[in-house]
Formats: structure tokens, sequence, C-alpha cells
């Protein structure tokens, strides 16, 4: 196996990290290892406690290693989180050759001057995405490789987030001996595995309903254009559980995994399951109908939040491709005909079409290799060299590496 053709994705979650695996075969790409632990350090989708963390990746990665037999020293790390903000941006170079054919050089000096714009001290550039070439005039050019012109323009959507939480994050990959080959907004990798090309034209709702927060991201137009995270997912739901039984988080957790279910009308009443109580010796037994009288009303809850927070950025009219879920909470029976009562107009849930991770808590894991593979690994890709440059300097100090790879920003 040649390790150029392996894509490792790295998705650090508030209840579990996981590894992805990619192979690049004759153009496709393949899924051929998954690594996952329990998350240790994590709450809602935020580092707390490096050590902690550096264990909960290091168990990943070991697990994923094991199963594929090679070893993994590089990865792509996801990244998201309220600190991450969206500026439009855009660009204008004149074409340099003489015979006004639009070659690579000038595509890559108009994207390095779309990234010349003011940035607050402690705000860091992550990625910077072309939405659309204008060659003297003409608009909604995607490759211009190639085309006459004399003027090329481009507009492109500027990602930046907090200087301490990025670096914090890098730290934290460091310490658990790899190397960062890029970093990777959770909404762009999911929506490459999430969402159809027509779905992202005519504006989709991503919404990535995780243990400790959702995030909502909002598509239009063949791009992103507003991401937001809210503090509540499924511990939320843990800890009605838990109340409502009167019984432990960790019991709690297990009861929602094995037997939870969001809507009430699909509840089995033949479905028992006894658990321990706090303050008692002797379990008690439930039935799944008890148990949708506990979970269904925050369930809602949860979706009508989504729905105000999209109202909120701005989107009160009826969107045309509706809402599409992901996130492992979204597994859970009875989600999708919630979701399809709360969410006007379409709800779907998206899962990864590969085998072995065809499961809604995948998306993010599976979208940062897809994700890669697409941009890293495609020739003549518009973002490759300037979202590669981290590679140049592997034999450098880890910080020195990733001020070489931010330098291209700024």
């Amino acid at each position: 196996m040649n390790s150029n053709d392996v894509i490792v994705g790295l998705d650090i979650g508030t209840s579990k990290v996981r590894v992805i695996i990619g192979e690049i075969s004759n153009g496709s790409l393949n899924i051929i290892g998954v690594g996952s632990s329990d998350s240790e350090g994590i709450k809602k989708g935020a580092i707390v406690d490096i050590e902690q963390t550096v264990q909960s990746i290091r168990n990943a990665i070991d697990h994923a290693e094991r199963m594929v037999g090679i070893t993994i020293d590089e990865v792509y790390v996801g990244i998201s989180g309220n600190h991450i903000d969206l500026q439009s941006s855009h660009g204008v170079v004149a074409v340099s050759s003489e015979d006004k054919e639009i070659s690579d050089a000038d595509i890559d000096r108009v994207i390095q001057a779309s990234k010349v714009i003011a940035l607050p001290p402690d705000r860091e550039i992550i990625d910077v995405v072309p939405k659309e070439f204008i060659v003297d005039g003409l608009a909604g050019i995607k490759v211009p490789k190639g085309m006459i012109g004399v003027r090329l323009e481009v507009s492109s959507t500027i990602i930046t987030g907090s200087k301490t939480i990025i670096h914090n994050l890098i730290r934290t990959i460091e310490k658990s001996d790899l190397r960062i080959a890029g970093f990777i907004l959770m909404p762009l990798a999911a929506s490459q595995i999430a969402l159809s090309k027509d779905e992202m034209n005519l504006g989709v709702v991503l919404v990535d309903i995780g243990e400790g927060a959702t995030t909502i991201s909002v598509f239009e137009h063949g791009g992103l254009v507003k991401t937001t995270v809210i503090p509540i997912g499924g511990e939320y739901i843990t800890n009605d559980i838990s109340i409502g039984l009167r019984t432990q988080m960790d019991i709690a957790e297990q009861v929602k995994l094995k037997y939870g279910i969001a809507n009430f009308n699909e509840a089995n009443e033949d479905i028992k399951f006894k658990v321990p109580r706090i303050g008692s010796n002797v379990d008690k037994e439930y039935t799944q109908i008890d148990l949708a009288h506990i979970v269904e009303p925050r369930v809602r809850e949860i979706f009508q939040i989504i729905r105000e927070e999209v109202y909120k950025l701005g989107f009160t009219k009826e969107i045309p491709g509706g809402y599409v879920l992901t996130g492992g909470v979204v597994s859970m029976k009875g989600m999708l005909s919630v979701a399809q009562e709360e969410l006007l107009p379409a709800a779907r849930i998206a899962i990864p079409d590969y085998i072995g991770v065809r499961d809604p808590s995948f998306i993010n894991g599976v979208g940062i290799v897809e994700y890669a593979s697409n941009i890293f690994f495609k020739p003549n890709n518009l973002q490759k060299r300037a979202l590669s440059s981290n590679s140049k300097s592997r034999n450098s100090s880890p910080f020195e590496r990733v001020k070489n790879w931010f330098s291209e920003f700024i």
C-alpha cells in the first residue's frame, strides 16, 4: 500500500473520537479502516483537558492502525464551533501572459489577492473557498484555466477561527505524535457526503446533532453561506432520561442507545427493561412507551430551537432543499418522523454510502476524507497549493509548521 494514496481523517467529537482511513485506488476513494474511542477531555465540542484528549486520540489511532496494519503519522483534522466565522472577499488581477490565456499562476495570484483582508489579532484563517471566477465581466465561471481574458476576478469565502482554540487543537494533535496535513471545516466536510449539488444550489440546511452540540449550516448557490453552533445535543436527552427514571447518567445513556425512541406513536409497550434507581437497591421495570414520554418532548424542543436558529440566521422563507440531518443522535428511532413534523418543509437523514460506516455518526469523519481527496489529491485543483503548504515543512517544529501553513493566507 502506497502511503501517498492513504488519507486519514480525524473527527474529535464530544462523545467519540473517530479516525477514518481512506485509500485512493484507480482514481476512486475507498474506506479501508475505522478507529474510535470514547472522548475524554471534550465538552460541547471544545477541548477542556489536553492530556485526556490526547489519550482519546491515541486510542482511536491505535484502533485504526491495528485494523489496517499501517502506521498513521499525518491526519486531516475537522474543525467546527461557534468561533468559526465566514467572510466574503474579492480578488482582482490582470492576466499575465502575452496571449492572455489564463494559467494556474493567474488563478493562484487572484486567490492570493482575495486573502488580503483585515483580521483582528485573535483570528486565524482556516480555509479559502473560491465561489466563482469572473473573466472580463463574465461571471459564474468555476474553472477559468485556459480561457482568454484581460481581467480575472474571484469571489471567495474566507473561513476564520479563534487563534486560541486553533492553537490548542494544534498542540493536542502534536502531543498525540501526529502531523497536521490540513484543517477542514466540518460543515464543508459533511456536505461532501450529505448534500447533492442541486440541494446546495437551491438552498438547504445541514444539521449535525452531536452529543454535546448541534451545528447548523446553510448552503446556497453551491456554497456555504452561514453556520452556527448551539450548545444542545444528545446529552440533554440522556440527562432527561436520568432524571425521569431516577438513574445514573451512564445507565441513562445505555438505555437511550438500546431502547431510545423519539416518537411516542412508534413506541412498543412490549419492549421492557429494568434500571437501577438512585436511592433504591431494587431495579424498576419500564416500557419503551414510558421512555418515549421522556424523550419526545426534548427531541421536539431541539428541532424547534434548530428552526428558530435558522430564522435568526436570516432565512425566514421556505428553504427549497429542506433540512438534512446528520450526527449520531439522529440514529435514534423516531427522529426522522418528529423532524418531518417540526422542520417544515422536508427533512431527511444522510448516511455515508461506504461499507462499514453506514451510520449518520460517521458523516463528519468520512466527509473529512472525501473533502481531502477532492481538494488535495485531484490534479490542478484550485485550492490544492493554497491548502497543503504544511507538507513543505514537516521536519520543522510543530508551531513553525503551523506558522508556515497559515502564512499562505496572510
